[in-house]
């Protein structure tokens, strides 16, 4: 297998919560903890990409592998596209993108979608998802749903509820009668010359309808390996609540690293 580069997205300024890296964890700040989850995976390397130098000094006590990126990317994906061309990177280094605000990752799920990748040569990216349950998760907006084809790879992404029951959902139902909803989990592994193109693409209609930027590379036609989740996926933190029930699982050991 080809190296593997995980990258740490790390922005300070955060409209819901500033300075969200740095929040502390009991006693630790956020991105430390993600930064050892990342560690504990079977990649060749972990950077820590970020625009702020106070995330760079919070993490230099712990020997982190730090980089600082311009202050103006769009997106992560841009800032790994960053990284991936100043590291110069084989077109075929696999790196993986882990989300700076999800101190409760398991590293099993950055060897699962690295795998899924690289058993797939033909897709350009792969993620992963996890089952629906209930019907409050599959109609929030915020929570993103994925269908599959029948070899993995993604035919949509949404924010609306997908599939739609057209027998079933002409009123809102009470409860969900299969398993046939998905909720995407925002981790990504990609080819590093992948990358190096999709930074000069223009954003699609679809991805700016729907705010979501993996529509950009399948509206180029490139595939999208989706697996179902080896292990529970915590949510990351994006509210005060999320850092509340974060903090609470940390003390109550869930989350030790």
């Amino acid at each position: 297998m080809s190296d593997v580069v995980v990258v740490i997205p790390a922005r300070y300024g955060a409209s819901r919560l500033p300075g969200k890296p740095l929040l502390d964890l009991h006693g630790e700040p956020m991105i430390a903890r993600v930064w050892q989850r990342a560690c504990q995976s079977d990649a060749t390397r972990v950077v820590i990409a970020t625009d702020d130098e106070r995330i760079e000094a919070a993490m230099q006590p712990y020997g982190a592998d730090v980089m600082l990126t311009a202050p103006d990317h769009p997106s992560g994906t841009d800032r790994l596209a960053e990284v991936a061309a100043r590291l110069e990177l084989d077109a075929d280094t696999i790196v993986v993108n882990v989300q700076g605000d999800e101190p409760l990752l398991p590293p099993a799920l950055i060897d699962q979608v690295v795998r899924r990748l690289a058993d797939d040569t033909t897709a350009s990216i792969a993620t992963l998802a996890e089952p629906i349950g209930d019907v409050e998760t599959l109609f929030n907006p915020n929570v993103v749903k994925v269908v599959r084809d029948l070899h993995g790879r993604a035919l949509y992404f949404s924010r609306a509820p997908v599939p739609w029951d057209r027998e079933h959902f002409a009123t809102r139902p009470d409860c969900l009668a299969t398993d046939a909803w998905l909720r995407h989990i925002g981790l990504y592994a990609y080819r590093a010359g992948f990358l190096a193109a999709y930074v000069d693409w223009l954003p699609s209609p679809l991805e700016q309808l729907e705010q979501l930027e993996q529509l950009r590379a399948m509206h180029h036609g490139h595939r999208i390996q989706v697996a179902l989740a080896a292990e529970a996926h915590p949510a990351g933190v994006d509210t005060e609540a999320d850092l509340a029930r974060v903090r609470r699982l940390i003390a109550e050991g869930e989350g030790a690293a």
